[in-house]
């Protein structure tokens, strides 16, 4: 019997495991995300990036790295804006990708060679720590939802029988678990690991930082199990009845809501200061997003206009992305 939250690191991250190698994001796999949904969410976030440079809360030779990158859409996206908006940066900025899997890295490579040539140079790095950068602009989608957790129900933790049917059993007495989650009030429900030294590797990555990332989740604690896995574009919750785990290890995505209060004292005890934490509708709208959609509608191409339109819908609309996703940005040392 192992903790859930090994079970799950191995599940997502193991050398078998879901994310080891390149998944398909959108009609071809298991999930969406705003980044497969429109390039403007990326475009967006660039906008901001550059209004932080001009308004000289950043310098021209900040570093923009994205962590979580998966083939590099966001970042490309972002880059692409930047030379569309303010092509002179391209000359002083660096780009980055935090990454630790090599197959991913090379997929990433190739896609930034295959979209930008040699205009632009990509560096990897392992940890956010490696990137030793003066100035930084780090951006993150969906990526707290992806770290390993535990489980926890009436004072007890979960254990998994893996070498069985992965029956999963409420037996476990983890103090360090059971504890965090009596901070947060929580008798039911996801413990995540790890956001702790998360925060403080990315405390360490520059001396300027502003750290912009979007997840779904809330503040508050339902006390209720949000867990569920992803396969083929269904959703099954994971204590769902017949549901074979064994089946689904390390074939599908798993993944669960974000408890923003935890990633919030995490970022804040590594000697971050929260600038935002907003519903993704109010982060687009507020970063720009309707100038860039008046930009588009004056280029005079009417179809690409309603299809770019359609496509934001799905990122701001309350009843799908726009209230149930949301920004956080942090903020260190940022005068």
């Amino acid at each position: 019997m192992v903790p859930f939250s090994e079970y799950m690191n191995e599940w997502l991250y193991g050398p078998k495991g879901y994310y080891a190698a390149f998944k398909a994001i959108g009609k071809e796999g298991d999930f969406y995300t705003a980044v497969s949904t429109s390039r403007f969410f990326g475009a967006t976030i660039a906008h901001y990036l550059i209004s932080l440079i001009r308004k000289g809360r950043l310098s021209p030779k900040a570093t923009l790295a994205e962590v979580g990158a998966h083939q590099g859409y966001l970042l490309g996206d972002m880059i692409e804006w930047i030379a569309h908006e303010a092509p002179e940066l391209l000359e002083t900025m660096r780009f980055a990708v935090v990454e630790r899997h090599e197959p991913l890295r090379r997929l990433q490579r190739d896609y930034f060679h295959d979209r930008f040539g040699v205009a632009v140079e990509i560096v990897h790095y392992a940890d956010p720590r490696q990137i030793g950068a003066d100035e930084l602009f780090l951006v993150a989608n969906e990526i707290f939802d992806a770290f390993p957790c535990d489980l926890v129900f009436n004072g007890k933790t979960a254990l998994v029988d893996t070498k069985g049917e992965h029956t999963i059993r409420f037996e476990g007495e983890d103090g360090q678990v059971l504890e965090v989650a009596k901070r947060y009030g929580q008798t039911k429900g996801e413990m995540a690991r790890g956001y702790e030294a998360f925060a403080a590797s990315v405390a360490e990555a520059a001396r300027k930082i502003v750290f912009v990332t979007f997840d779904y989740g809330e503040k508050e604690v339902r006390n209720d199990f949000s867990i569920r896995i992803y396969k083929g574009h269904e959703v099954f919750p994971l204590f769902e009845e017949g549901l074979d785990l064994k089946a689904l290890f390390q074939k599908s995505d798993i993944t669960y809501d974000v408890n923003f209060s935890h990633v919030i004292d995490a970022f804040e005890e590594a000697g971050f200061s929260t600038h935002a934490y907003k519903t993704q509708l109010r982060a687009l709208t507020e970063y720009g997003l309707p100038r860039l959609l008046e930009e588009l509608a004056r280029r005079g191409d009417q179809r690409l206009y309603l299809r770019e339109l359609n496509k934001i819908k799905t990122l701001i609309d309350p009843t799908m992305m726009g209230e149930r996703f949301k920004l956080v940005e942090f903020h260190r040392n940022i005068g």
